[in-house]
């Protein structure tokens, strides 16, 4: 789960990494003269808050020269989608802005904390160069990043953290704070089962103190019953209203970019279905798990799932009926279909208790239900019927004369 830069600060905060103050709105009204952060340099910056980086370059960060500047920019960006990159060009809505003084910087660098899973181990990352472009930093310099694994048992060494403050150059007063700041960075990771803490840039300010510009927290999906009050604070409004309705039933659905549905139960047979499909020739449409105790009314919100999906000409039911009998799943397919209304061609391919009863009922169901006994000629059926239906009819005509 993702958390907007305020929250991430504020959650940072907590563990005395040094964060500007800041004001969050959701209305230009709020932005009142009384309530704006104080400012030395007279201008404020203006951040919309949406699940995305590369906001400046889109547009989503403004300077302010005064307060009606603020109020007047605050207008102009809430309520706007926001196309980034990563957005895709859908964008993201705004409706909540950060409203900070504007930072005398001196340098920017790079800090972030995730996970090496091939290490099994959290690693920082830094840079001496951070800022917007950082991704490029990371290709055309790869040396000039640096990384440092953390052992599990001990944790964080202070020595690890001053040997990564002289590798990001800090002298002074950001050198004595750095191992300070980092160590609270660690805290807030392990505290609250974090995927990713990023701060880019963080900011050597004139001053030479550091600071956190921008942060970015991502948050252990599967961490919800440990960080309630964070996962209360989830913006739906900034992920995929299919996923976010996909949760509501209990399902597992990761949209992607293909043609081919997928629906399976459980997550390692839909990685190697969605593998099949691709070998086929085809490109599957989703992840979708419905998990091991299938249900008729599981079934039916899967399909409406996939049937929310333009793209999709095909679909493949893949599941092993080991803990649900075959043929109960066979009838919940049946059932789930005739409620959507489902036309589209559909292979399914069952295995496991009561798989021959449960093949027979698709196939004396009326529907358009193509059951198959192999999962490599059920992905190659998939594939060829979600050719055919792409096909447009005029250049059908004559087929299999």
């Amino acid at each position: 789960m993702n958390l907007h830069e305020y929250q991430a600060k504020a959650l940072l905060a907590g563990f005395n990494v040094p964060v500007a103050p800041g004001l969050t709105i959701t209305h230009p009204a709020q932005a009142a003269d009384d309530q704006l952060p104080p400012t030395v340099g007279g201008k404020w910056v203006i951040k919309a808050q949406i699940h995305s980086g590369a906001r400046g370059k889109a547009g989503g960060v403004l300077i302010a020269h005064s307060p009606d500047d603020v109020r007047e920019k605050a207008a102009q960006l809430l309520g706007k989608t926001l196309v980034t990159h990563q957005t895709g060009p859908a964008g993201l809505p705004v409706h909540q802005l950060l409203i900070e003084p504007a930072s005398a910087i001196a340098r920017e660098l790079y800090l972030a904390l995730t996970l090496d899973r091939a290490a099994q181990r959290i690693v920082v990352i830094a840079s001496q160069h951070g800022g917007m472009d950082i991704e490029q930093v990371s290709n055309d310099h790869p040396d000039a990043i640096f990384r440092l694994h953390i052992n599990p048992t001990v944790g964080l060494m202070g020595y690890q953290a001053r040997r990564l403050a002289f590798a990001l150059n800090l002298t002074d007063t950001a050198l004595k704070q750095f191992p300070a700041l980092l160590r609270g960075a660690y805290d807030a990771f392990i505290r609250h089962d974090a995927d990713l803490i990023e701060i880019n840039p963080l900011a050597v300010t004139a001053g030479g103190d550091l600071l956190a510009v921008d942060a970015k927290i991502t948050l252990d999906g599967n961490a919800g019953y440990r960080q309630k009050a964070l996962f209360a604070a989830r913006d739906v409004t900034q992920e995929d209203p299919t996923e976010v309705a996909a949760q509501a039933s209990g399902l597992n659905y990761i949209a992607l970019s293909g043609e081919i549905a997928c629906m399976v139960n459980g997550a390692g047979l839909a990685m190697a279905t969605m593998d099949l499909i691709q070998s086929a020739g085809g490109s599957p449409a989703n992840f979708l798990d419905v998990g091991g105790g299938t249900s008729t009314e599981k079934v039916s919100a899967a399909f409406k799932l996939i049937l929310a999906n333009p793209r999709v000409t095909a679909i493949l039911v893949n599941i092993f009926g080991g803990i649900v009998r075959c043929d109960l799943i066979a009838n919940g397919i049946i059932a789930a279909a005739h409620e959507v209304g489902l036309t589209l061609p559909t292979v399914v391919r069952l295995e496991g208790t009561n798989a021959a009863e449960g093949r027979r009922l698709l196939a004396e169901s009326g529907l358009n239900l193509i059951a198959e006994n192999d999962l490599a000629a059920a992905a190659a059926r998939v594939v060829q019927l979600s050719q055919t239906s792409k096909t447009p009819p005029s250049q059908t005509k004559g087929v299999g004369a």
